[in-house]
């Protein structure tokens, strides 16, 4: 019994010890999903009065790291409100003005005078989301998202 123990446990250091030596197979550093080789810039969302949230929809991968600004220009108090898509992603970090934020969840943000923050998150569950301006009504403050 203990030598096929050995045996089980030599064959899978034999197969698993060169995918640990070199990352995965799927390209990943030392670090998984968050290495750099996994991770993937989004154009901002831009936060101005009567102004279009975004050009384009975005189309996310599940497993996929992806980082996006939100540029609020003061305009006037702007928000975005997501829950479902925010329910539907691990949040890395939230960056604002060099501080860094690392929540357990979010619902909403909200701009209450010019600047910018970034997100960087982990798609994870496959859907149909957005985010928008709360209270619009208009399809220029709502963002479609995709998460295949």
């Amino acid at each position: 019994m203990i030598r096929r123990l050995l045996c089980a446990l030599a064959l899978t250091c034999a197969v698993v010890a060169p995918a640990l030596a070199d990352g995965d197979d799927r390209g990943y550093g030392l670090a998984g999903i968050l290495s750099a080789s996994n991770k993937e810039d989004l154009p901002p969302i831009i936060l101005s009065a009567g102004e279009p949230l975004s050009e384009v929809p975005w189309e996310l991968r599940s497993g996929k790291y992806y980082e996006f600004e939100i540029q609020g220009d003061g305009s006037q108090e702007l928000g975005l409100v997501g829950p479902d898509f925010f329910r539907a992603i691990w949040i890395d970090e939230i960056v604002v003005e060099g501080l860094e934020i690392r929540p357990l969840g979010l619902d909403s943000i909200e701009f209450d005078e010019a600047g910018v923050m970034e997100i960087g998150f982990v798609a994870i569950k496959p859907g149909q989301y957005y985010l928008k301006v709360p209270g619009s009504t208009g399809d220029t403050q709502r963002l479609e998202i995709t998460i295949k």
